[in-house]
């Protein structure tokens, strides 16, 4: 499996910052309830200490200030960190919607691979691995269509002429499915 440098991290935007801030947000307000606990504690703690009161107004400002911007490059680093996290599961989904798409086109069908790190590569090894039957199948099925025309074509010189237009046509037809199947091998 040859290795591909990542330049693209929003290759499915929707999903990636969906999930990427959803994560991110119950990061935050889950983050906010140690805080949010001590700053009670405080209060808590001039109640039964009131000679405290400046003291921990004090400390309570300068703990929001410290508090504050911790949250928020937490918080950014998680939804950097989603962003990378989501990337190796949308991009393996892009790469097979783009690698279905080109056999839908008529692209020759080389297996599917994922870059290292992606997540789902047994989806990639089971669309490698039915795209490798379906072609064995299809394959099968052209050697049939050729010994059925063939056989038809035999058949016309003994059939009645009121019969041949049917068989011509049937012949016809077999030969297009014929030509079909070599533009697909």
């Amino acid at each position: 499996m040859a290795y591909f440098k990542r330049s693209t991290f929003l290759v499915n935007k929707n999903f990636q910052l969906r999930v990427s801030l959803i994560v991110s947000s119950l990061t935050f307000i889950s983050s906010l309830i140690f805080p949010i606990m001590f700053l009670d504690f405080l209060d808590e703690l001039t109640v039964h200490y009131p000679d405290m009161l400046n003291m921990v107004h004090d400390f309570k400002a300068n703990l929001i200030i410290i508090m504050l911007p911790i949250q928020i490059v937490l918080t950014g680093t998680v939804f950097l960190v989603m962003i990378f996290v989501t990337h190796k599961i949308a991009g393996p989904m892009v790469k097979l919607q783009n690698h279905l798409g080109g056999i839908r086109e008529g692209d020759a069908s080389s297996p599917l691979t994922f870059r290292k790190g992606d997540y789902f590569p047994e989806v990639a090894e089971e669309v490698s691995l039915f795209l490798k039957t379906v072609q064995q199948k299809h394959e099968e099925d052209f050697e049939y269509v050729i010994e059925v025309k063939n056989y038809i074509d035999n058949l016309s010189g003994i059939i009645p002429d009121d019969k041949r237009p049917i068989l011509n046509e049937i012949s016809r037809r077999l030969e297009e499915i014929r030509n079909r199947y070599k533009k697909d091998l």
